[in-house]
């Protein structure tokens, strides 16, 4: 199951900025995955994954807008699961405006739906860049996290 994160990460770096329907009966994607080296079932875990996030979308955008300036709590299954340091990001990210009260649930409930050995700061990073790059009105909070993100890296090689 660990693999299915590099699933959904091959699949945002080849296929996320085409018009290409990321859906699990799209045999196209799913042949050209098994020939780099996936198995079906990663494939259709990590397909999954995306069509749990479109689900989200759909369901977010009849929804009202959340605009509250109010605290969230989080469940002990998801203290688990993000940790402290997770936590403290996606607080930092609403601090900063790049998430918002429903971009920052869409993150929490991607992140959830990742096996637990499979989730550490850097991959919620990806998630949250996955689900900013997904909303089309959040181009410019993905613009600033993606340079947040690179300029950590720079620090990192220097």
């Amino acid at each position: 199951m660990v693999i299915m994160f590099e699933v959904l990460m091959f699949i945002f770096e080849n296929y996320m900025d085409s018009n290409i329907s990321l859906k699990a009966d799209n045999q196209t994607i799913v042949v050209e995955l098994e020939k780099v080296g996936f198995t079906r079932y990663e494939i259709e875990c990590a397909l999954d994954w995306l069509d749990g996030l479109n689900r989200f979308q759909i369901a977010v955008e009849s929804a009202p807008m959340l605009a509250s300036p109010s605290i969230r709590h989080f469940l002990p299954e998801e203290c688990e699961q993000l940790g402290v340091e997770g936590r403290g990001f996606l607080l930092y990210l609403e601090q900063l405006s790049i998430l918002d009260p429903i971009t920052r649930e869409i993150v929490i409930d991607r992140v959830m739906a990742l096996d637990g050995r499979e989730v550490d700061l850097g991959r919620i990073k990806w998630v949250v860049l996955m689900v900013l790059f997904s909303q089309p009105d959040k181009k410019s909070a993905l613009s600033l996290l993606q340079d947040m993100i690179l300029s950590d890296a720079f620090d990192v090689l220097h």
